[in-house]
């Protein structure tokens, strides 16, 4: 079955964009913005927080062994949870320490041909929980098939879809986030801003490859929602100081805010909600019979067609054809005609999610569209909240807290950021796309791989498929060393279990097709 009932789902990555406590209290009062893909951002200055001078210290190194079974295989390995200190290059000073877990398969005979995965969520402000106990760890949280999380108190499990049998994995949580601080309150700012963050990960990273030995290694970089920002900035900051990389991995991609710019956003949005619509049962029974991807297919056609030439002519186009994009467009999206209408043709997401499954006071989610949650205000404008991480904060951290104390054996009192509140105001462009077409041209053998989930509405997928066309990049490059896949999911594409199958194979191809030497 494709329906999913109310809450209970697990979908606030990483990486909700740029959401802070101050941006969910005001949620439902602000008014919708053109651009929704930049919704959450920083629009005061958070309080410097005082506990960062006298919190209880966290170990610097704790080293575990562990054992999995993987398809029938055991998989050994050790981990390392601790602490990396980021120095500023200029004058030597320890400013930050920066919380990571490390797992290494045992029995490697040369670690020089072991690829490493580079792993971190978004926010900006999102710890790497839910990557790393979510979707590529050897341990994940337990839940349902669908990414529902069951009924607390809640358990980790064995992860049948680690990416741990391909590759070595770091998880970084960057400074703000978990457990990771400025070593001086006042010194924060230098760590939150587009820039400071791509400098001090990058710093992390090379000194990983110090302490570790890991210079030689295929090296990847992954990222998640605004993660994927930080990884596409990296890949050209990486390059420039000599660190190339055999590859990086967008999820739920963010790079660029020219893919919602004016009535593109509006065009960019369209098949995100078709495909909700058809998710719901909410279309005409011909569409009801088609393939995800097929009906997928559909949206975008019309989209970029009929629908980008409407929005384009404004009053200028005839009465009978405007009926007629009208008549098209509530087909498709299972909306009625007199709303889009009244609408002028240009539905924001906020009334979209209200609209859909109004007369059943449902509404639908942002961060995965599949989920509903009820809303006891029937004639709201916008949704009071988004239905999709309704129930992942519950979830998520008292598993990870238990996961590390328990298996991981790291102890501390100090407090885990798992998203916002550990960091600052956060500052510069979120276009990066110049960073990775650097990347690409200085280092034409890196290979990139984009994922994309049909019902996330935070990055659409079409907006990405946009900004993917635009990439100035060689043809060969982009013949050859760019690869994409969608997925029957919203934003935390590996939280339902097909999927996450799905995604290991993916990556497992990926990580061959990026290393020569495989």
């Amino acid at each position: 079955m494709r329906q999913i009932g109310f809450t209970r789902f697990l979908g606030l990555p990483l990486a909700i964009l740029l959401f802070t406590v101050t941006a969910a209290a005001q949620y439902r009062r602000e008014q919708p913005q053109p651009n929704d893909f930049f919704r959450y951002n920083y629009k005061e200055k958070l309080p410097t927080k005082p506990e960062l001078a006298v919190e209880p210290p966290a170990p610097d190194m704790v080293v575990t062994q562990h054992e999995i079974t993987l398809h029938g295989q055991v998989l050994k390995y050790t981990a390392y949870t601790g602490m990396m200190p980021i120095r500023n290059v200029t004058t030597g000073v320890t400013e930050g320490k920066m919380f990571y877990v490390y797992y290494a398969k045992d029995g490697v005979s040369d670690e020089s041909r072991r690829p490493l995965f580079i792993v971190f969520n978004g926010g900006p402000g999102s710890s790497s929980i839910w990557l790393h106990i979510g979707g590529l760890g050897p341990i994940k949280v337990a839940l349902e098939p669908n990414g529902q999380a069951p009924a607390p108190p809640y358990r980790c499990e064995t992860n049948p879809s680690t990416q741990l049998d391909d590759a070595d994995m770091v998880f970084i949580d960057p400074i703000g986030t978990g457990y990771s601080r400025p070593t001086k309150p006042e010194w924060g700012p230098k760590f939150w801003g587009v820039s400071n963050d791509n400098a001090s990960v990058a710093e992390f990273i090379r000194l990983f490859l110090v302490r570790y030995n890991r210079w030689n290694s295929p090296k990847f970089v992954c990222g998640e929602s605004y993660g994927t920002t930080r990884a596409a900035d990296l890949s050209g900051y990486l390059t420039s100081q000599g660190i190339a990389l055999n590859g990086v991995v967008l999820l739920s991609t963010i790079i660029s805010t020219d893919a919602g710019a004016g009535d593109l956003h509006y065009v960019n949005y369209l098949p995100t909600m078709a495909m909700t619509a058809w998710y719901h049962h909410k279309l005409a029974p011909d569409l009801e019979k088609l393939t995800p991807a097929e009906m997928a297919k559909k949206a975008q056609d019309f989209a970029s067609t009929e629908y980008l030439d409407a929005l384009y002519e404004g009053d200028r186009l005839p009465a009978a054809e405007r009926q007629k994009v009208i008549a098209d467009m509530a087909r498709l999206t299972g909306l009625s005609p007199t709303f889009i209408a009244d609408n002028d043709l240009r539905v924001s997401l906020w009334r979209f999610s209200m609209e859909l499954m109004r007369s059943q006071h449902l509404m639908t989610g942002r961060l995965d569209s599949r989920f509903t949650a009820y809303e006891t205000d029937a004639g709201a404008e916008q949704t009071a909240f988004d239905a999709s991480d309704a129930n992942i904060s519950n979830a998520f951290p008292p598993a990870f807290e238990d996961y590390l104390r328990t298996q991981l054996n790291y102890k501390t009192d100090r407090y885990y950021y798992v998203l916002g509140g550990g960091i600052g105001p956060w500052s510069g462009s979120y276009d990066v796309v110049p960073s990775l077409e650097e990347a690409f041209a200085k280092n034409p053998d890196m290979h990139l791989f984009v994922g994309m989930g049909y019902y996330d509405f935070a990055t659409v997928y079409y907006a990405v498929d946009w900004t993917l066309a635009h990439l100035k990049v060689s043809p060969e490059v982009r013949a050859h060393n760019i690869s994409t896949d969608y997925f029957d999911t919203g934003h935390m594409i590996y939280i339902d279990t097909r999927a996450s199958a799905q995604l290991h194979g993916d990556l497992a191809k990926f990580i061959t097709a990026s290393d020569p030497a495989r």
